[in-house]
């Protein structure tokens, strides 16, 4: 199975659908994660030192996960743990010279709204595990850079019916991918995406440059 996967994967792929959404008011968005705070239904922030996945990080933390209004009132609170637990377990990865070193590889899938895949091939089995994505997915500045933008999860087909259990609740979109053989799970954890945090495609990743 890993073969016809990697086969696949080593294949470049040039068009995939775009899913159109309304863009979210940003300053209602920060409004409602405001709110959420107060209300203490949010126990951590990108730079609490007290979480204990992240207790000993010194990382410079980026702008808290944000997704659209609707779907961030949607998650609940053991979701968006989780999802802070991926950003801590993953903001090395920022520097990609950081994903190559711990084994993470090209595989030449370029993907319009998605971006640049890295996969870290001996993470592909049944398991989920929010703190090991199977993939790392980047975006380019214009200089050519590469900027970490989401994380993907990705199980094989033969290993799951029916999509895997993923992230706490119902939010998660698992993709039934045939081409690749595998589920896989998209977690826009490192930009914002007005379509959602778990939708698969972003109108806000352009692959020819930031």
């Amino acid at each position: 199975m890993k073969n016809l996967f990697n086969a696949a994967m080593n294949r470049k792929a040039t068009t995939v659908y775009t899913i159109q959404g309304s863009r979210a008011n940003k300053l209602k968005t920060r409004f409602i994660l405001y709110l959420t705070l107060l209300s203490g239904t949010l126990l951590f922030t990108a730079c609490d030192k007290q979480d204990a996945f992240n207790s000993s990080s010194t990382i410079q933390c980026a702008n808290p996960v944000q997704a659209n209004a609707d779907a961030q009132s949607a998650l609940t609170a053991e979701t968006l743990k989780e999802l802070q637990q991926a950003r801590d377990a993953t903001a090395k990865y920022q520097d990609i010279n950081n994903a190559f070193a711990d084994g993470y590889i090209d595989i030449n899938v370029v993907m319009p709204n998605m971006g640049y895949h890295f996969q870290k091939p001996k993470l592909v089995d049944s398991v989920f595990n929010v703190r090991k994505p199977e993939l790392l997915v980047y975006n380019k500045k214009k200089d050519g850079s590469f900027v970490l933008v989401a994380v993907e999860y990705a199980v094989p087909l033969n290993q799951s019916v029916n999509a895997p259990k993923g992230f706490t609740g119902k939010q998660d979109v698992w993709d039934h991918n045939t081409t690749f053989g595998l589920w896989t799970l998209h977690a826009w954890i490192w930009k914002d995406n007005p379509d959602g945090i778990f939708n698969p495609t972003n109108p806000d990743v352009h692959v020819r440059g930031m």
